[in-house]
């Protein structure tokens, strides 16, 4: 108990301003700064086009960004992120079992540990706050980021409806996925976002204050990302939807995976009828208005640089709103392009499977749309592809007119983070086109192009264990690369074959 007359450490939430109200004049320059010009007319393009999370008061006026440690907070419930034996060492809950006191840890053996994604809940003791949610993140590996993304979600899940059965007025979250267990924050604030805002949305009548409690370092990624799912206008809201990530979850904010997607509708093949085809058809979702005057304008030379480059962002985010309205799990279905481990750097490997893609066949403009809508956050850091030629036919074959067409589309940010471009099993041919298309219809590729004869030579940039490889790729490598194997490392191959296939 604080010494008499001396001022309590602990932070009253109902002191604290919350997202509706400026906190400062800072903040108020820096919502003023995102709200441009030329933000108005975005925002007037979008006019027709309905965000997924769209402004609401009501939810803002119950939400507190604070910066500064869970443990002060005096609401009814806060949140210590921990491990599955409920014994982490980390500055969250170092900090809670500080303040609340020894009888904490006693409490935490009777609980017998927690699985990942569960929520267990305990007394405050000596906390301002009268209970403590447990909870457990995952340790994220980008091999397994679904599982990943599904069990964070459970965590912030179940806290919340922890509060709900509680009827707990207020709740203080940490950020649960720590440094430790490597979940990257970005992708960890995504889904913390939209949770909090989908359940509030759907079950958060009774809860008056949720407040997401973050450090120096995660303050700054919060106050970025919550315009998104918290915006604090319908201006605000409309300049959003571009920059809202591919996957945006379902109803209740858990990560969809499309390839698990079952899309039902009254009359299949009628879009008219069903929101997806109002927004996929829509003008400016086809995108399509004046290019060919601004492309005459640019080789006038009538528009600067600056201005191109604006014109060639508002262009990728239209192409970007529509790949996130339109049904691509035909596409998805295919398996062509997913993401696996990381290189040897540490950097996001995206494969390409040239054999799954039946180019005659399939709507090629649907597969550009697929291959925007997964590749937006991945490309924001930097990464390698690995395209797997093994195979091929004629019908599997991109031709160079989609190819350049798919350069001039993508944003800026795909080109500048691609550190590598390895082609797995190249011909004679495919060699002489790539050194063709590199060299006179792209730019700032050439360098950035490997061509792999065999799988040995890719292992030397990306770990076997950190890359999910087509049976068929490993059985083709197997057989046509014997020649330049030891003895030894052709009986690693071959166990190495036989492990994929397991």
């Amino acid at each position: 108990m604080d010494p008499l007359g001396a001022r309590s450490q602990f932070v009253e939430v109902q002191n604290l301003p919350t997202w509706d109200q400026p906190q400062g004049v800072q903040d108020e320059v820096d919502r003023k700064k995102r709200l441009t010009e030329e933000d108005d007319q975005l925002a007037n393009q979008l006019n027709s086009l309905e965000s997924p999370f769209p402004f609401r008061q009501d939810i803002n006026s119950k939400i507190v960004l604070f910066n500064g440690d869970v443990a002060l907070l005096n609401c009814t419930a806060i949140v210590n992120t921990s491990n599955e034996t409920l014994t982490d060492k980390n500055p969250v809950s170092d900090s809670i079992h500080r303040y609340a006191g020894p009888e904490l840890r006693d409490e935490l053996l009777k609980l017998k540990g927690c699985r990942t994604g569960e929520a267990k809940m305990t007394e405050g003791f000596n906390l301002a706050a009268r209970f403590i949610i447990h909870t457990v993140g995952p340790k994220y590996k980008a091999k397994y980021r679904t599982a990943a993304e599904s069990s964070l979600y459970s965590c912030y899940r179940n806290v919340m409806q922890l509060s709900k059965e509680h009827a707990m007025a207020s709740v203080g979250l940490c950020v649960v996925s720590t440094v430790k267990r490597a979940y990257p924050l970005e992708d960890a604030t995504h889904i913390a976002l939209r949770t909090v805002r989908r359940f509030l949305e759907n079950h958060g009548e009774n809860i008056e204050t949720v407040v997401f409690a973050v450090s120096d370092v995660e303050e700054p990624v919060y106050r970025k990302l919550m315009p998104l799912y918290y915006p604090c206008s319908i201006k605000e809201e409309k300049i959003s939807l571009p920059f809202l990530p591919a996957d945006i979850g379902n109803a209740e904010g858990e990560p969809v995976v499309p390839e698990r997607q079952i899309r039902i509708a009254e009359k299949p093949g009628n879009l008219e009828d069903s929101d997806l085809g109002l927004v996929g058809s829509h003008a400016f979702a086809r995108m399509e208005g004046d290019v060919d005057k601004q492309r005459k304008l640019i080789l006038q030379g009538q528009m600067s640089e600056a201005a191109q480059h604006k014109q060639h962002q508002r262009n990728y985010n239209r192409w970007l709103c529509r790949a996130r309205a339109e049904d691509l799990s035909d596409i998805a279905a295919l398996k062509a392009l997913y993401q696996t481990g990381v290189d040897l750097c540490g950097r996001t490997v995206m494969v390409v499977v040239g054999r799954n893609i039946p180019v005659t066949i399939i709507d090629m403009e649907k597969a550009l749309l697929y291959f925007i809508h997964v590749m937006d956050h991945i490309t924001v850091k930097e990464y390698v592809m690995v395209y797997f030629h093994t195979l091929t036919a004629e019908h599997n074959h991109l031709d160079t007119d989609f190819l350049k067409k798919l350069y001039d589309i993508v944003d800026a940010k795909f080109k500048k983070n691609l550190r590598a471009f390895y082609f797995v099993h190249p011909t004679f041919r495919t060699k002489v086109s790539t050194w063709f298309f590199t060299t006179f219809s792209v730019s700032g590729l050439k360098e950035k192009v490997h061509h792999i004869e065999n799988l040995q030579q890719l292992f030397t940039c990306i770990l076997p264990e950190e890359i999910d490889i087509p049976p068929f790729v490993l059985e083709y490598d197997t057989r046509v690369s014997i020649q330049y194997f030891t003895p030894l490392q052709f009986f690693s191959m071959l166990k190495l074959t036989e492990m994929f296939n397991l």
